[in-house]
């Protein structure tokens, strides 16, 4: 253990834990924006033709981001599609980022839209009986709630999203699984810097999951005092 954690290795470690906190918690951020948009179109769309169209283009995205590997994607982008737009200046670190958001994306689009779905007609028709639109009374009344109602799902979906970094060595980033699997690569050694990776993942999903429901709780008890 001693030797695992000299000063070079340690602060190895953290770089990579910080890697990995970046890829995970900013991935998830654009996830939330993306799959809110999408949600938000695929909820308004039977009001145009021009929403119908935008939701079969989210359709698309979302089969193609759930029905691929995060690897495959990751692979992808960085050889391939991002060169090809000239892109292939970017950080390895800010593509992880960028793929992991845009798969992350696409399973909050399902969240939310299951959450949407999950939203009582009768709020609709409340909110017109307000006198507001089908846009307002989506934003104003029924995103709230499904968000509310999506925040299992969603807390669930971060901790898969922490977990998923661990393939972003593919594309050479430097994150918590890539450093200890170098450490254990150069001692020839692979029990403990194996089970101290799995640990710090443990550790780390412990924590998210009393955070969300710390959450839920707060939100259920602000429910029943309204």
């Amino acid at each position: 253990m001693g030797k695992i954690f000299t000063k070079n290795n340690t602060i190895a470690i953290l770089r990579g834990l910080g890697n990995t906190a970046i890829i995970a918690l900013l991935g998830f951020i654009i996830g939330i924006i993306i799959g809110s948009c999408i949600a938000t179109v695929k909820a308004s769309s039977k009001d145009s033709k021009t929403g119908r169209v935008f939701s079969k283009i989210g359709d698309i995205y979302v089969a193609f981001f759930r029905g691929t590997p995060i690897v495959v994607q990751l692979l992808l982008f960085y050889y391939v599609l991002f060169p090809k737009i000239g892109l292939s200046w970017l950080d390895r670190l800010a593509v992880a980022v960028i793929v992991f958001g845009l798969n992350s994306g696409a399973y909050v689009a399902e969240i939310i839209r299951a959450g949407v779905g999950a939203v009582d007609v009768g709020q609709y028709e409340a909110g017109r009986s307000l006198g507001l639109s089908t846009s307002k009374t989506l934003f104003r009344i029924v995103l709230p709630q499904a968000f509310k109602n999506s925040i299992p799902a969603l807390g669930n979906e971060l901790i898969a999203l922490v977990k998923d970094t661990s393939v972003a060595g593919f594309i050479s980033v430097i994150d918590i699984t890539a450093v200890l699997n170098s450490i254990a690569t150069a001692r020839y050694e692979y029990t403990i810097p194996y089970l101290i990776l799995g640990g710090i993942y443990l550790v780390i999903v412990i924590v998210l999951t009393m955070g969300i429901k710390r959450v839920e709780k707060k939100l259920s008890v602000s429910d029943r005092n309204k």
